[in-house]
Formats: structure tokens, C-alpha cells, sequence
């Protein structure tokens, strides 16, 4: 592909000036044959072969970066969902397979690990059923594992055994690292639909029909995107969706060029580009930001849904142009403790919960990093899992839910996580209980849209 020299300079003013990097290189790795009775056996089997497999993904990154200049954030691991790697173990506590797991994630240098997780969405088995179990202690003695559970899809309805049972979940991965203002649910996503090769956490996990290893790269921009919009104040909607369109193509063949050297050094395949909106907390780093410029007052108002619905449409439409491997969960994130101008705000009050869960009908996924109050109970938690998982099961899309009920804290305090997960403002939850409907248990069946074949 050739570039002119107003092309490189662009490239170049959006890496120095306007915040686009590649957020993250994560390497999927398949852990199907490090199975064993013994847990003690398979620990060891999956920390060899993480540390063989991933030995060179950090230096091979931090080199591409170097030699290209372009800002690559985070280097990371997914792997097969651990609920079925241990399932063959006659033990049923699985923290000692999460300690594998960050200890050879540190072996080797990556920022997080994906994939102690279960897929759920009909039933248990012996293996989901331990796996959920170990979570709260998992997430506390770890640093760098992130666990998901799918708890219901569009083909299969939504187990509403698991729902109630992640709401307890929850409270109790609050409780064990309430020290870390409840960090461990930083870890912790719910999912309705979720996707096999989604390189971002803490949802990341390597799904059953992806090979031994693979190459995902998650690319950001939402200050690109803004700075962009900038040029167009005045113009119609037409011209606004055309701008971020043309945009996401610049940033997406960015993102092609460093997957496929990527998968090129290390001998493996390249998998998808996610071209996520992944903001940071950074200024100038903003989802609600752009829709701000796009015309908003403040992001929440009157306007924000119509908003971001273009945008995610613009963006995917522009990223598919790019490249033909497009998958993840492309379009725009909205989590409000990475996002300087979802903070702002939820402090001003503009951005309600449920104007969030408005706004995850149209974006790419859901409730993100949202600190509510501590005590606020497993029944009401697993209730807004419900309402999000069906927003996924009813509309065909990917949405979760990743909430942090923080001990001993209430609305209008904050709640600061640190580096890439910012802090967060502590959101009203609605108080009215949902205890009765959660007790029911059982499982929603799949809507008639499922029908398909």
C-alpha cells in the first residue's frame, strides 16, 4: 500500500497530538491439551506453556512499536475458558489454575490474562459450577487474571440461575478485596452474546472454534475522532457520520499494519482487528466527548442515544472498509471510570444508570466500570445483569456487565482504581427491590429472532 506524505504526517499528528495507539496485541492460546485429573499437573502444564507460547509477545511488541511509532498500550493474553481446561481435575477449587495463570502472565510480561471464565447461557457443568465458585478468592490473590461469565445468548435464552448466582458473585469478589475499594470486580464482566476473539478485558477469553494460538489487536481513538469532527462544526449529521467513517479507516489501517507484523514474528495467525472507541482517562481521550461535539451539551442529556448510535454505525462502517478481518466488539466503549467526560458527567448528574442502559442499545457493549454503592444487594445487581443480558438477547449484540459495589461507600463519593481503569464517581442505583423475580431462577427462553435456521 502506498502512502503520500500528507498521509504520514496525518499519522503522525494523530499519534503525538490526538492520542491514537493500538490499546492493545493479545495473543489467544489455546489450553484444550493441558488437561489432567491432577490440578497440580495442569497448573504446571498451563504455565509452561503459556510462558513457551507467549515468551517473545512483549519484546516482538515493544520492537514494532519502536520501529513503526506507533504508541502499543498493552500486551495481553487470552486463553481457552478455564472452566473447561478443569474440568477433567477430580479437584473443585480452581484458584490454584488462576495462579498459574498470573504467574505466567508475569512470566512473560503481559499487563492482563483472559480467560477464567465459563460459558453459561443454558447450564452448568461440573466445570462452570467450579470455576464460579472459585472467582471471589481467585480475583483476590491475583493481580493480573480477568474472569468472564456468558450467562445467556440470543440462540439460547438467559440462565437465570446464573444471573442471580453472578449477583452474589459479585458481592462477594466486593467483599474480599474491599482493602482495594472492591478492584477485584474491576476484573469481573457479565455477558449476554459473548464473542470468541475480543482482545479486550477483562471480557477476553480464546473460544472453542479459534486455533492453537492467534493474534487479536484492539485499536483506539477517540481523540483522533474528535479532532476530526472539529473540522466539520456547522455541518449536517451527513457529514458528520462521513467524517468519523473516513476517520475509522485511517485508524483501522493502522491497526492492520501492526496485527499482521505482529502475527508475522510470531509465527502465528492473525486473527481480528476490534476497532473499540476505548477511551481512557485521560483529557482528549473521550467518547462522551465526541458526542459533545457532535452537538450535545452534556453527554446523558436529551440527544445521547440518536448520538452515539450514529456513532458506533460510522465507525464500524469506516473499520470494515479497512480491513477484512473486522470482529471483537468494534464500535464505541462506554465505561465511565476510563472516560474523562463520562465521569464529568455522572459528578454533574446529567448521566444517569439508567440512561446507560439506554445507551448499550446502540453501542458495543454495555454497563462498563460503573462504582455503585456497597450496599447495594446481590438480587439488585443480578437484576441489572437480567435487564442488560435481555438488551443483548433481544437485539442480537454483545452486552455486559461490569459493576464495582464498593464497601462502605454511597453516592457522591469516589472510588479511585489507578493507571488504565481510572476512578468513578459512585452512581444512584434505583432502590426499589427485585428480590421476588430474581428468586424465580430458571431461564428466559431465546426470542422468536433466534429462529434462524
Amino acid at each position: 500500500m502506498l502512502f503520500n506524505l500528507d498521509d504520514i504526517f496525518e499519522t503522525t499528528r494523530m499519534i503525538t497530538e490526538h492520542n491514537l495507539d493500538v490499546r492493545t496485541i493479545t495473543m489467544g492460546i489455546s489450553l484444550r491439551d493441558c488437561c489432567h485429573p491432577d490440578i497440580n499437573v495442569t497448573a504446571q502444564k498451563i504455565y509452561d506453556k503459556i510462558c513457551t507460547k507467549a515468551e517473545k509477545l512483549v519484546r516482538t511488541g515493544e520492537d514494532i512499536e519502536a520501529e513503526l511509532g506507533v504508541p502499543i498500550i498493552n500486551k495481553r493474553i487470552s486463553v481457552t475458558p478455564i472452566s473447561m481446561v478443569g474440568e477433567s481435575c477430580t479437584a473443585n477449587d480452581y484458584v490454584p489454575l488462576a495462579r498459574a495463570l498470573d504467574k505466567a502472565g508475569k512470566q512473560v510480561g503481559v499487563n492482563f490474562i483472559g480467560g477464567f471464565s465459563a460459558l453459561v447461557d443454558k447450564g452448568y457443568t461440573k466445570g462452570d459450577i467450579n470455576l464460579i465458585n472459585s472467582i471471589p478468592e481467585a480475583l483476590d490473590v491475583t493481580d493480573i487474571v480477568c474472569s468472564s461469565v456468558s450467562v445467556g445468548s440470543t440462540k439460547c435464552g438467559i440462565n437465570m440461575d446464573a444471573v442471580k448466582q453472578m449477583g452474589e458473585i459479585i458481592k462477594m469478589t466486593a467483599s474480599r478485596t474491599a482493602d482495594r475499594d472492591a478492584l477485584g470486580c474491576a476484573k469481573l464482566v457479565v455477558f449476554c452474546n459473548a464473542v470468541p476473539d475480543n482482545p479486550f478485558m477483562a471480557g477476553a477469553f480464546l473460544g472453542v472454534t479459534e486455533p492453537e494460538t492467534v493474534i487479536n489487536v484492539g485499536v483506539s481513538g477517540p481523540g483522533v475522532v474528535k479532532h476530526a469532527l472539529e473540522s466539520v462544526r456547522g455541518g449536517d449529521i451527513g457529514e458528520v457520520a462521513e467524517t468519523i467513517k473516513k476517520t475509522a479507516f485511517k485508524i483501522t489501517r493502522v491497526g492492520q499494519l501492526v496485527a499482521q507484523e505482529a502475527a508475522k514474528r510470531l509465527n502465528t495467525q492473525f486473527g481480528i482487528i476490534d476497532l473499540s472507541l476505548a477511551p481512557t482517562p485521560a483529557i482528549g481521550d473521550s467518547v462522551a466527548h465526541i458526542l459533545e461535539e457532535i452537538g450535545l451539551e452534556c453527554c446523558g442529556g436529551p440527544g445521547t442515544t440518536a448520538t452515539l448510535a450514529m456513532l458506533n454505525d460510522a465507525v464500524k462502517k469506516g473499520g470494515l472498509m479497512a480491513s477484512s478481518y473486522v470482529g471483537g466488539l468494534s464500535g464505541a466503549f462506554i465505561p465511565v471510570s476510563e472516560d474523562a467526560g463520562m465521569i464529568h458527567a455522572v459528578e454533574c448528574g446529567c448521566l444517569t444508570l439508567e440512561k446507560l442502559e439506554a445507551m448499550t442499545c446502540v453501542c458495543s457493549v454495555g454497563l462498563d466500570m460503573i462504582a455503585i454503592p456497597g450496599d447495594t444487594s446481590a438480587a439488585t445487581i443480578s437484576a441489572i445483569i437480567a435487564d442488560e443480558a435481555a438488551i443483548g438477547m433481544i437485539n442480537n449484540k454483545t452486552t455486559a456487565v461490569r459493576v464495582i459495589p464498593v464497601p462502605g461507600k454511597g453516592v457522591g463519593e469516589n472510588v479511585e482504581f489507578g493507571g488504565l481503569l481510572g476512578y468513578a464517581p459512585i452512581i444512584k442505583v434505583n432502590t426499589y427491590k427485585p428480590d421476588k423475580f430474581i428468586a424465580r431462577g430458571g431461564r428466559i427462553p431465546a426470542p422468536v429472532r433466534s429462529l434462524t435456521n
